[in-house]
């Protein structure tokens, strides 16, 4: 399984050659999200939307968080579960991972129980967790 972050998310959403391509090539059929991440997508468009300044802003952010449910709806979503929160409560007390933020450790437990690879730009930032596969699908 391959799970996407936030940044692929959006690189993907934007039509980014090189993402799309890894996708449509990928030998693995299960390519998703995490719940972290459906949640950083909304809440970004939610924002976008209550913070439009004029009637044609308003406009533009709704359709944005239209099509971006539509896209969410073709994806497998992979939720938080036991073995997830069980992940999570190991890797806070690694003293080294407490720079990294609360939803990245969440990204990273969801991946890490199930097995997954994460597909992220910030490979640095995420390759610190221990027994995490990482790839970089944009540069």
């Amino acid at each position: 399984m391959h799970l996407l972050d936030t940044d692929t998310l959006t690189h993907l959403y934007a039509g980014q050659a090189n993402v799309v391509e890894r996708l449509r090539t990928a030998d693995d059929p299960d390519v998703g999200i995490t719940i972290i991440t459906k949640v950083e997508v909304l809440r970004g468009r939610i924002d976008y939307l209550l913070k439009a300044q004029t009637g044609t802003d308003l406009l533009k952010a709704q359709k944005l968080f239209l099509r971006t449910e539509e896209l969410l709806h073709q994806l497998m979503i992979v939720p938080i579960t036991e073995a997830a929160s069980e992940e999570f409560e190991r890797l806070r007390m690694v003293p080294k991972l407490r720079k990294i933020g609360r939803a990245d450790l969440l990204i990273a437990s969801i991946a890490l129980a199930n097995r997954a690879t994460l597909v992220t730009r910030n490979t640095r930032h995420f390759k610190q967790i221990p027994g995490l596969q990482v790839v970089n699908w944009v540069d």
